[in-house]
């Protein structure tokens, strides 16, 4: 299915309510994010999917929003999933205080 802009940013929006809901609610610190795979589990998918509809932004949308790091985002979702076996997951922690607070309005 082919998303619009509009449906892309809801979902990333859907996406990053659900994974801040979850660090919160089960009270996740970097140490557990550290020591528990599957809670790096957990945190990946929703990361994967953010990527891949950030990469499926349309260029002029990025444009129109170029305060936010696109290229950073999506560019994420693709080391997870191509070198996940190499990821550092220290910066993975200080990515998602960051990301997961980024706010972006159509």
């Amino acid at each position: 299915m082919k998303y619009t802009d509009s449906q892309r940013i809801e979902k990333i929006r859907s996406l990053t309510g659900k994974l801040l809901s979850y660090l919160q609610s089960e009270q996740i610190t970097a140490e557990i994010v550290l020591e528990k795979e599957p809670v790096r589990w957990a945190i990946t998918t929703p990361l994967y999917n953010i990527g891949e509809h950030v990469y499926c932004l349309s260029n002029a949308f990025k444009e129109a929003h170029s305060e936010i790091p696109w290229h950073k985002i999506s560019g994420l979702r693709h080391r997870l999933v191509h070198d996940y076996e190499n990821t550092n997951w220290s910066i993975i922690c200080s990515i998602l205080l960051r990301f997961c607070r980024i706010s972006i309005r159509n």
